[in-house]
């Protein structure tokens, strides 16, 4: 492996283990769409909690399952594709030689680039696996929310749900972003440069849509309007005490 190459693959390292943290630390003032999105859900699930049915929740993050399993599917088709070629052997290798796109490079270089794309996508599709398991267990636990408690145990009870609800949709973003760096990791192929301004690019891209998007500025703006609006308990939850039986059909 080259300098150059040694170089760029430390960046790129270096850019994906490094940006969560770094956008946690971004986020402890604001102005960060993730950080913005963790108060919105667990403002979410207290809503849950004082609602007198929380279909409406179930059905929200049923369609956030559906999405996803549709990307952990296409990661996996990519993840095959992707060992085909690698496992290929000769015949691989000699199919791709030859495109003027691709840098001059050793067999044993041209695996070890494909590897990382690899290595990127599996990474991803475990971030998927995870946050799908992570709000099965959410939907348990919407599911399992008591209609008659105490304002202070559905407090409670609402604040655990987030602390399932946040880590799963975290892990589901993790999962979403390792495309980007994947993509930067394809970039390889073409050479060491190319893949240092993916990189690069990747790194903008991603900060960029967290602090200065439309979509992070609305996110913003709907935590300002929820941190000044309190939960509203609704009128099924003036009876402190479970109702009698003959109220229960």
């Amino acid at each position: 492996m080259h300098l150059l190459d040694t170089i760029v693959l430390t960046i790129f390292a270096g850019c994906w283990l490094l940006y969560e943290p770094m956008l946690k630390r971004l986020g402890e003032g604001g102005g960060v769409l993730n950080t913005d999105m963790t108060v919105i859900r667990r403002r979410w699930m207290q809503e849950m909690a004082v609602r007198e049915i929380a279909l409406l929740d179930g059905q929200l993050l049923g369609h956030a399952i559906n999405s996803a399993s549709f990307f952990a599917s296409s990661n996996l088709i990519l993840i095959a594709a992707a060992a085909g070629v690698l496992f290929g052997g000769d015949s691989a290798w000699k199919s791709v030689e030859g495109l003027a796109v691709l840098a001059k490079t050793t067999p044993l270089m041209f695996q070890v680039k494909l590897g990382l794309v690899l290595v990127a996508l599996a990474r991803g599709l475990l971030d998927f696996i995870w946050s799908i398991r992570q709000m099965n267990y959410c939907l348990a636990a919407i599911g399992a929310a008591p209609m008659w408690a105490p304002p202070q145990i559905l407090a409670e009870y609402a604040e655990a749900a987030g602390e399932i609800l946040n880590p799963a949709l975290s892990a589901f973003n993790a999962g979403v972003r390792a495309y980007y760096f994947a993509l930067a990791a394809a970039v390889w192929l073409l050479g060491p440069m190319p893949f240092l301004c993916a990189t690069l690019g990747a790194m903008t891209l991603l900060l960029w849509r967290q602090r200065r998007s439309r979509a992070s500025n609305a996110v913003r703006k709907v935590r300002q309007i929820l941190e000044r609006q309190p939960v509203t308990h609704g009128p099924h939850l003036t009876r402190l005490e479970p109702p009698p039986p003959e109220d229960r059909i």
